[in-house]
């Protein structure tokens, strides 16, 4: 899945356009936002409307449109992309590519980006055997431009010869394999929790805890990046849900949070609890702001979500985790066998570096063999991987 990935597609004008239609149509089925240039005459063969409903998105066709907002088209596109595609590629824009000519909005968004670029040429063979076109070619993989070769078909001039553009379907997994590489998750829907829950005390008070949601957002991101259909029930969290989540869902309370993972648990194969849900919650809570000088509040004991999924779990794999302060190994295996987990992530929360509001983090993965494997100090996104690299093999 492209669930966040943001695909530049230059069209430039040849009797393929066509094709670009569907390349548009299935990056958006894998979730991918798609922005649509046209070359002056690629719209002699395809209208920019027909882009434009394919990608939901406007089409740029003219470098010097009135600018509505400030917000240079071909510098926002050119920094937007997570790869450029120019499909199809003529001679005539591969050459303008190669020499550097920025004359209109797709040869300056490509001169100006500093995206992937993968250029998928058609063209008459005699033009894409011409040895001045072959130089070109050279020139750009050279500088690293990634090419799908031209394949053997029927063209437009009446003969069948190498110059038709790659099929759609082919151009698409290219990119999506490049886009994410490693898609061991790519058949399942995971649920994630992540962030911090809050309990009402009264119309201006909560209680709640210091999680960032900083690991779960970092492991909602990779798990998409490696083709999970990411499904994400969080708390208040620091940083913004990743883009290439499926599915997102927020909450407020540890009832809230239970609620929703009990709905969505079902049609899910892993949960990896990383969030800091509340453990108790408010009993006598008020409507209105409270003015008393003292205040006693009587608290109550929230269900545990994570022993709650695990009772009913079957065939799923349920990962939690362990925030301690003392005793680490022996309270994170208490807590994996109590909530009938398959992994533990144990981290000392007390520990420079590890816990929350920072980027990094020092964990111990635990599994129900006993087996431990030790992350050291490690960015947050480091120790994503590896918490998924052991649920995939679990």
């Amino acid at each position: 899945m492209l669930f966040g990935k943001n695909v530049v597609l230059g069209v430039s004008g040849g009797i393929a356009v066509y094709k670009s239609c569907e390349i548009v149509s299935r990056l958006k089925k894998l979730g991918a936002n798609v922005d649509v240039i046209m070359t002056e005459h690629a719209q002699e063969f395809v209208t920019p409307l027909t882009f434009q409903t394919l990608s939901k998105s406007a089409v740029v066709t003219n470098a010097f449109e009135p600018v509505k907002e400030f917000d240079i088209n071909h510098i926002s596109l050119a920094n937007k992309g997570d790869i450029l595609v120019v499909a199809p590629a003529t001679a005539n824009i591969i050459a303008k590519f190669a020499q550097g000519i920025a004359d209109d909005m797709l040869s300056t968004t490509y001169l100006a980006s500093k995206s992937p670029k993968l250029i998928c040429p058609a063209m008459n063979v005699n033009m894409y055997e011409d040895e001045q076109t072959q130089k070109n070619i050279d020139i750009l993989k050279e500088r690293g431009v990634m090419f799908i070769d031209p394949t053997e078909g029927p063209l437009a001039c009446g003969i069948s010869a190498k110059g038709r553009m790659a099929e759609p379907v082919d151009i698409v997994k290219f990119i999506e394999d490049f886009l994410t590489p490693v898609q061991d998750y790519a058949d399942k829907t995971v649920l994630i929790t992540s962030g911090a829950t809050e309990e009402y005390i009264d119309g201006v008070r909560v209680i709640t805890n210091h999680s960032s949601g900083k690991m779960g957002c970092a492991i909602a991101e990779a798990c998409a990046n490696r083709g999970g259909k990411v499904i994400l029930v969080h708390g208040n969290m620091s940083v913004p849900v990743p883009a290439s989540v499926y599915k997102e869902i927020a909450v407020k309370s540890t009832m809230e949070m239970l609620e929703a993972c009990k709905a969505e648990f079902s049609e899910c194969d892993i949960a990896i609890m990383a969030a800091a849900p509340a453990d108790y919650r408010v009993k006598n809570t008020f409507e209105n702001k409270i003015k008393s000088e003292t205040l006693t509040l009587e608290f109550e004991k929230n269900p545990d979500i994570a022993a709650t999924l695990g009772a009913e779990k079957g065939e799923r794999k349920l990962v939690v985790f362990s925030a301690e302060t003392e005793e680490l190994i022996e309270n994170a295996v208490k807590k994996l066998n109590k909530k009938n987990a398959d992994l533990v992530v144990a981290n000392d929360v007390t520990k420079q570096g590890a816990g929350f509001n920072v980027d990094t983090n020092i964990a111990t993965l635990i599994d129900r063999d006993g087996n431990k494997t030790e992350s050291g100090l490690v960015k947050k996104t480091e120790l994503a991987e590896m918490i998924l690299d052991r649920v995939v093999n679990l």
